[in-house]
């Protein structure tokens, strides 16, 4: 494999600026490295890479004639299949979209593009976002680099993996109750959450409005942040986007510093419940913290304990009214009715929906529409809704005594493929840790804390700040992967056995 492909983003940026390697080296390398590995990983729905090199090539020439560049221009990303992008699909991982190009790109493509970043292509993911594993993508499995045998977290998945094969240096990512955080976990990659209205949604397929934000995926903290960079800001075309200066993530990534930092452990989301050497590697990094300057507190939010079923009472509802659209009047994927030679309206929406929607879209739709329905929204949504509004008290509470709250980011690392698709409800505790950030709309980080002692898999560590305090993230996160980076002798991604040389191969 080319060394190219193993720079981080940051240093790949500094030798594009140096002349060293040219933007078209760098994108060739990366999609060599698909070509490689990805039949494997399965990671892209969509490799673009004539694309790619063309604008590769319009940055090396401008970098020729001595314009002025953004300082991550050149660096080529991948792009999560759920952001609507000109000149090639966008399916979300359904058949319902099989094939659809959009009229328009999204807000944060535009904004990849506007500061010169190759996209290399689309990446895999659970339909519609409505999954925990990748395992629900209508186009086959993404599979952990770590062991191909497992699953690389959902519903970013593909980007996860793309960039822990080192098959892109960035990817992007939509994180609803914790598709980007959760992914990075089980794979031992950086993944960001940022505020809600932070980075614009003005482009995104919609799972669920109130709860649904992109963000950035990467290998380090660093690279997280000059991403988040890029994709952060005001947009007028999103009317919950936040009207405010972007945090200054990569300063604080760059000064890593929690000397005097109050760091709060949330009571609800350590020990029981937790897999062993998940804990044991959170405990090792709180550790590190304190070594560091920090001081831990315990916090208390006992309302956490309510969260995963507030939230799949509020995301299946949002998701049934959102999902509505798909009606195969309008776009999307239209079938006629077996044995009917002059189907209704209503009888091609049915069968286009049935042959369209997967088993987990389906029992969502079927959930929100009841949730919602007549007599029944007080009951379920309402009182949703209620428990959302004491969560992001808890928060509050919590935050008096603490900068930043630290637990686990998931409950256990990387399941084999199979082992929960039977038991929905298992599935969704995955996201047990997750889920109150996007209840609350607040900010989340997942980073690599270590290795589980039971299966040498990847486990992470959460951070979670006050609303538009992204910049805590990363100060956090940058003074601990420091620290564990040197414990290790490396990154951690260095000792996945699933990505020794050009091919994977099954991990141990």
């Amino acid at each position: 494999m080319s060394d190219i492909t193993r720079l981080t983003a940051a240093a790949l940026a500094d030798s594009l600026a140096s002349g060293e390697i040219s933007s078209v080296e760098a994108t060739r390398a990366h999609l060599d490295r698909i070509d490689a590995v990805d039949e494997s990983v399965h990671a892209y729905l969509h490799v673009a890479g004539a694309v790619a090199m063309e604008q590769a090539q319009q940055v090396d020439d401008r970098r020729a004639k001595g314009e002025t560049l953004h300082r991550l221009a050149g660096v080529p990303i991948a792009v999560k299949d759920v952001m609507t992008t000109i000149g090639m699909p966008t399916t979300c991982g359904s058949r319902m979209l099989e094939g659809w190009e959009p009229p328009y790109d999204a807000t944060v493509v535009r904004r990849l593009k506007d500061a010169g970043l190759p996209i290399l292509g689309k990446t895999n993911m659970d339909e519609f976002a409505m999954g925990s594993s990748t395992e629900h993508s209508a186009y086959g499995v993404t599979r952990n680099p770590w062991d191909l045998e497992r699953v690389p977290g959902g519903s970013g998945g593909g980007s996860s993996a793309v960039v822990a094969s080192f098959q892109a240096p960035l990817a992007t990512g939509t994180d609803t109750g914790g598709s980007i955080r959760q992914p990075a976990a089980v794979t031992g990659s950086v993944g960001v959450k940022p505020t809600y209205g932070g980075v614009s949604r003005y482009g995104l397929v919609a799972l669920a409005s109130s709860l649904d934000q992109a963000g950035p995926c990467a290998r380090t903290v660093l690279d997280t942040a000059l991403l988040h960079e890029v994709m952060a800001g005001h947009d007028p075309m999103d009317s919950t986007s936040i009207d405010a200066p972007v945090p200054a993530v990569v300063a604080a990534a760059e000064r890593a510093d929690v000397s005097g930092m109050r760091i709060g452990i949330i009571r609800e989301l350590t020990g029981e419940g937790f897999q062993p050497g998940v804990q044991a590697r959170f405990d090792e990094a709180v550790q590190h913290l304190v070594d560091a300057g920090a001081e831990v507190v315990e916090v208390s939010c006992p309302s956490f304990t309510y969260a995963l079923a507030a939230y799949y009472l509020i995301l299946p509802s949002e998701a049934s009214s959102n999902l509505a659209k798909f009606d195969a009047m309008r776009y999307g994927l239209r079938v006629g009715p077996k044995g009917v030679d002059a189907p209704s309206a209503e009888q091609v929406m049915a069968a286009s929906r049935d042959a369209g929607f997967g088993d987990e879209v389906k029992r969502r739709i079927i959930l929100g529409t009841y949730a919602l329905s007549s007599g029944y929204y007080d009951a379920y949504y309402g009182s949703a809704q209620k428990v959302r509004r004491l969560i992001a008290d808890d928060f509050a509470k919590a935050f008096e005594s603490a900068d930043v709250l630290v637990s686990p980011t998931a409950p256990t690392t990387a399941f084999r493929f199979g082992e929960k698709t039977d038991d929905p409800m298992a599935m969704y505790r995955g996201d047990i840790a997750t889920i109150p950030a996007n209840l609350a709309g607040l900010p989340g980080m997942s980073l690599p804390s270590g290795l589980a002692d039971e299966d040498g898999l990847p486990a992470g560590l959460q951070v979670l700040a006050p609303a538009m305090a992204d910049d805590r993230l990363y100060s956090v996160g940058a003074a601990l992967e420091q620290r564990l980076v040197a414990q290790w002798g490396g990154h951690l991604l260095d000792r996945a056995p699933a990505l020794t040389g050009t091919t994977t191969t099954q991990g141990a």
